[in-house]
């Protein structure tokens, strides 16, 4: 017997427990739904959000480890510190489930450690055998996500990325991001936790059997130089998105469906970073899922488009720049120069000009990379 629902959330992370809250503050009858036992277990992240993130949800304040006051970027023996990217180190953990609370209160329903089987025009199955009828779906079920896949929408571009929690030996108050040509398609990184913290590597996906040694090298660089100590725990890692946007809307039969997070490829392309798009889309998407219930027309239309018009800049520029430094590796290695065109914290990263086939038309590359594969 199928139950019926307005809105069906895959996914409690940051997308969907956010999507979760917002249709059912909304008014819809919500049901989320998370294969892990408890959502947010294992850390799978850096665990840093921006700044900004604090004015979108009170979670943050729940989860909250440490302040950051720059970001200092290391190529070549020289390093950058900017004070443009601040935020906060955050227990990932707490901050999913602080979402999934506000979900909850918000009068959603809260389903976890059950995965979805299957998704039909008709039904939502689960693993459980439990069938449901929803006049929306929304997919925050993550890179690989189910609820993408069965609308043809799914992403094909990523990095792969290996973390471990180290001791801190000294107070820090940075993200560390390491950047060299030996590095493909990626970065090393140290993120402060109090006295901890977060050492990983990520890396393009062709290139994930050097992870582990990379990340081997990294920590022991760090130990030489009394940064951090030698003890390891955590050992986490996971599949990162960088091919830019997915949909975000599909459909099966008459039934819409909304992707958010980083089943829409909403994590940045460089950076890797996800949370900040996760928990705002995740929430677009909720009061979009709303407003096809009670009938607004044209409501499903309007996320796709705002969710275009304000991610897709910044994914452009970002697949234009992985597109720059990749194509280094065909022929050899990036220099200093690329590597610093290649990453946020650098000027030439906005300001200097963009390859293309004729030599400096840039909207004809930004075009050739939006490309579907």
């Amino acid at each position: 017997m199928n139950e019926d629902l307005d809105v069906l959330v895959i996914g409690l992370g940051p997308a969907g427990a956010s999507a979760a809250a917002a249709a059912a503050r909304a008014g819809a009858r919500v049901l989320a739904v998370d294969r892990r036992a408890t959502p947010g277990d294992p850390v799978q992240c850096a665990e840093f959000v921006p700044r900004a993130l604090g004015a979108e949800t009170r979670a943050l304040r729940a989860a909250a480890v440490q302040e950051i006051a720059a970001m200092e970027s290391y190529v070549s023996g020289t390093h950058l510190r900017s004070d443009d990217f601040r935020g906060m180190m955050i227990d990932r953990a707490a901050f999913d489930a602080a979402l999934v609370a506000e979900a909850r209160a918000a009068g959603a329903g809260i389903v976890t450690g059950v995965a979805l089987e299957a998704l039909t025009e008709a039904e939502a199955r689960l693993g459980d055998n439990r069938r449901f009828r929803a006049r929306v779906v929304i997919g925050g079920d993550g890179p690989q996500s189910r609820v993408g896949a069965a609308v043809g929408l799914v992403n094909r571009d990523f990095c792969e990325a290996r973390q471990i929690t180290v001791p801190l030996r000294q107070p820090h108050d940075a993200t560390d991001i390491f950047l060299a040509a030996e590095i493909p398609g990626g970065y090393g990184w140290l993120f402060p936790r109090g006295a901890e913290a977060n050492l990983g590597l990520g890396v393009a996906w062709a290139e994930r059997a050097c992870l582990k040694p990379l990340l081997e090298a990294l920590h022991a660089e760090l130990v030489a130089e009394g940064r951090v100590g030698r003890q390891r725990r955590r050992l986490t890692g996971g599949m990162i998105p960088v091919g830019g946007l997915v949909g975000p809307l599909g459909h099966l039969g008459r039934l819409p469906v909304l992707l958010a997070g980083d089943a829409a490829g909403l994590t940045h392309p460089i950076t890797g970073a996800g949370i900040a798009s996760a928990c705002l889309s995740g929430a677009m998407a909720g009061e979009a899922a709303a407003q096809i219930v009670a009938g607004r027309a044209g409501a499903a239309a309007d996320y796709a488009e705002e969710i275009a018009d304000l991610f897709g800049p910044t994914l452009r520029l970002a697949l234009a720049r992985r597109a720059e430094l990749m194509a280094h590796y065909v022929t050899g290695a990036p220099d200093t120069a690329a590597l610093r065109r290649a990453w946020v914290a650098y000027s030439d990263y906005r300001d200097a000009p963009l390859p293309s086939a004729g030599g400096s038309d840039t909207a004809a590359v930004e075009a050739r990379i939006e490309e579907p594969a």
